[in-house]
């Protein structure tokens, strides 16, 4: 007898189902959109493990460790997402080994923005409960950054950096008081390291005074840049905007950490608010359009543009990088 499987009257068989993360299909719209957009401008989310995005990011469901391990091919499959955060290395720091890991899985072009350790970030030693106790000997330390930030990023990551980030924790106010001091360590700092193989380093802050004249002559003398920092420990974009014109011409590096509505300390309120960051609860179209304009400007003079979002902006990072693309291009 004739196996059924050969039959004529056999059932025809399933396709093979795709193993691990796959990416969600990708709409005409933003094809098109991608295809818009200047090959200077690099959008992305501030990491990418998120189970919720399912449908934005994922054509599955996939746990938060699965993603963080195996996802990042998916997510850079998505053609509006060009760049992404990795804010691990804040907590510890990376090695080459891990970088490259990450570098080896995205397309050309893509690129990665990367917060420094906080071994050299934070003016204050962290408790268990993260808070800021006894001052930090390696803070600003040139050698330290070179030796667990620097060295392993431009190693591991090479042409795929986009923006190397100092993000400076919140100074005591004994710090604050001394901000001469604290200049002159960024200073040495900066001009200790020798310049990426791509990309641009640049500095964050958290406190409003570091933002005055002395930071923009320091950035420029050492061929770093400012990054625009999207929180309400800061001022609003457009009051920051007067430090990176006074670094023009050159790229642009933005933020998008934390919707002002829930204030400097709202990261849990706005997490639980967000639930698992599938929609834009808390769009910001005035934050939206003016980094849109910034972003065309920039790009328009054939400088780089490497902007983050957190899913603490609007509610869904995707969805917040969808909407400033079209603001982007649809001005």
């Amino acid at each position: 007898m004739q196996d059924s499987l050969f039959s004529n009257d056999a059932p025809p068989l399933e396709p093979k189902r795709a193993r691990g993360v796959q990416p969600a299909p990708v709409s005409d719209e933003d094809q098109a959109l991608a295809a818009a957009l200047s090959p200077h401008v690099h959008l992305g989310t501030s990491t990418w493990s998120y189970p919720g995005w399912q449908g934005l990011v994922w054509a599955g469901r996939h746990s938060e460790a699965t993603l963080s391990r195996t996802g990042l091919p998916a997510y850079s499959a998505q053609p509006l997402l060009r760049a992404v955060g990795i804010d691990r290395g804040f907590y510890k720091p990376l090695a080459a080994s891990e970088f490259q890991r990450h570098a080896e899985q995205v397309p050309r072009g893509f690129r990665f923005t990367v917060k420094a350790p906080s071994l050299v970030s934070d003016p204050l030693l962290r408790s268990e409960d993260g808070r800021g106790q006894q001052p930090n000997p390696l803070f600003l330390d040139p050698t330290a950054a070179l030796q667990d930030f620097i060295a392993p990023a431009y190693e591991g990551l090479g042409a795929s950096i986009g923006a190397l980030v100092f993000q400076i924790s919140p100074l005591p106010g004994s710090m604050l008081a001394r901000m001469n001091e604290q200049f002159d360590r960024l200073h040495a700092l900066l001009l200790a390291l020798p310049k990426p193989p791509a990309g641009v380093l640049c500095v964050e802050v958290r406190d409003a005074a570091w933002l005055t004249r002395d930071l923009a002559d320091l950035l420029r003398d050492t061929g770093a840049t400012y990054c625009l920092g999207l929180h309400p420990k800061l001022p609003p974009l457009a009051e920051q905007l007067p430090l990176l014109r006074a670094l023009w011409p050159g790229p642009m590096v933005a933020r998008w950490n934390l919707n002002r509505l829930h204030g400097a300390y709202g990261y849990e309120e706005a997490e639980k608010k967000y639930g698992e960051f599938s929609e834009m609860l808390d769009p910001d179209p005035e934050t939206r359009a003016e980094l849109a304009r910034v972003i065309r400007g920039t790009a328009g003079a054939g400088q780089d543009c490497f902007v983050t979002i957190s899913n603490k902006a609007e509610g869904s990072a995707p969805l917040s990088v969808r909407a400033l693309a079209q603001a982007v291009v649809h001005a």
